[in-house]
């Protein structure tokens, strides 16, 4: 499916090869400069993350559905310079009649595909394109000499990455965990180690979130910091929460701001992570960017918005709060859903006790109003069916009856 507005900002904003498209275009700008010339990088799905090419130039590829965000992969557009490079992880050229979509006929395609220096995953394709009249012998080795450029600066940057992570993180982290601690790269090498020697130089497989047991028999915790890959793993012995107390604990009952307990830390969340943390509390199954934005900010909400707080939440959750779509993975505990739940078969007057106050009061989230809402008009038609005057009138008499705390 084609990629527009915040959906493509996001997908570029994600990519590993944002940063090093401006080296790109750089290093071949000369080649693509000209008339009837122009530049592609695709992601690893085919979409065309960005167009590069003079303007008449751009105007005529987009008739032939060249532009940023459109799907060319070899199921959605056959036989291409950028599909049929991922399909086959090799560089490939495509000239004029040979294109599946007759819109294409009129250009000859250049393909390379640049790979992760660390992983060997494929990242995207960057792909030249001139008209058909125009074609360029020299297209495969400018393009494999560019992607040379890109796959260097991808690893002095992982490199780089790596050195800020182990500055910023590690010290911090082994202290306030108590705990051994290292920090992995995304192909599964150990980067720091503290102390050194107490995992292997390299996990088996590349490390994936959650709790894992080492082919030996060591339980380690393992956690996403940071968008790049790179991973905190933490000795799943030494943990509380990882061996006795797995599950994520909430209290949003009469608070403006949330209070979560997770394996043994209380944090007091922020308004709009208080929102969406009860959300996803309230639809296990999970819901995806575009439904979370409604339901958090109303029908003008921006995925790309609630996928950025989702980002600065997971550094609370970890690997708790998982993607595609978005939803809580652990065994969870909500004093409003506890609530909810006992409506029906707990006496009135101990619901009252349980209830200091309406969910996140204040909090103008559609979603959240509505579960404020649905909870309070519960326990007000169980407190008023009960038959107990006295739990009536303390009902009656409380402030977050009147308008049922919505």
């Amino acid at each position: 499916m084609p990629l527009v507005d915040d959906d493509l900002e996001h997908r570029r904003q994600a990519s590993p090869l944002a940063h090093v498209w401006p080296l790109l275009r750089r290093s071949l700008a000369n080649a693509t400069s000209g008339p009837s010339q122009l530049l592609f990088l695709s992601d690893a799905e085919g979409h065309l993350l960005w167009v590069e090419g003079e303007h008449a130039t751009l105007r005529v590829a987009e008739r032939a559905h060249l532009l940023p965000g459109a799907l060319w992969s070899e199921d959605a557009a056959g036989t291409s310079g950028v599909g049929t490079t991922l399909a086959t992880g090799r560089p490939f050229q495509v000239f004029g009649s040979e294109h599946f979509l007759s819109a294409a006929t009129a250009f000859t395609c250049t393909g390379t595909p640049i790979h992760d220096p660390g992983d060997g995953r494929l990242l995207g394709v960057l792909d030249f394109t001139c008209a058909a009249r125009d074609w360029q012998p020299l297209a495969v080795a400018l393009l494999d000499t560019a992607r040379r450029l890109a796959v260097s600066e991808l690893g002095a940057s992982r490199l780089r990455e790596e050195a800020r992570v182990r500055t910023r993180y590690v010290d911090r982290l082994a202290k306030r965990l108590g705990t051994r601690s290292a920090i992995v790269a995304p192909d599964g090498r150990v980067v720091h180690a503290d102390p050194p020697g107490w995992l292997p130089s390299r996990l088996p497989g590349k490390p994936a979130e959650g709790p894992v047991l080492l082919p030996g028999g060591q339980a380690i915790l393992v956690e996403r910091l940071s968008a790049g890959g790179l991973f905190l793993v933490t000795a799943g012995s030494d943990l509380d929460g990882f061996a006795v107390d797995p599950v994520l604990r909430f209290r949003g009952l009469g608070r403006a701001r949330a209070i979560v307990e997770v394996a043994g830390t209380t944090h007091e969340l922020g308004r709009r992570h208080s929102e969406i943390v009860a959300l996803l509390l309230a639809e296990r199954g999970g819901m995806n960017a575009k439904a979370l934005a409604a339901e958090v900010y109303g029908p003008q909400g921006r995925p790309i918005t609630v996928r950025a707080e989702l980002a600065r939440l997971r550094a609370v959750l970890g690997h708790r709060l998982a993607s595609e779509p978005y939803r809580l993975t652990e065994d969870c505990e909500a004093d409003f859903l506890d609530l909810d739940r006992d409506l029906s078969t707990c006496p009135a007057d101990v619901l009252l006790d349980r209830y200091p106050g309406p969910l996140l009061p204040g909090s103008t989230a559609p979603g959240v109003v509505a579960l404020r809402a649905r909870l309070a008009e519960r326990l007000r038609r169980r407190v008023e069916g009960s038959g107990d005057a006295d739990t009536v009138i303390r009902w009656e008499g409380s402030p977050h009856a009147r308008g049922h705390g919505t």
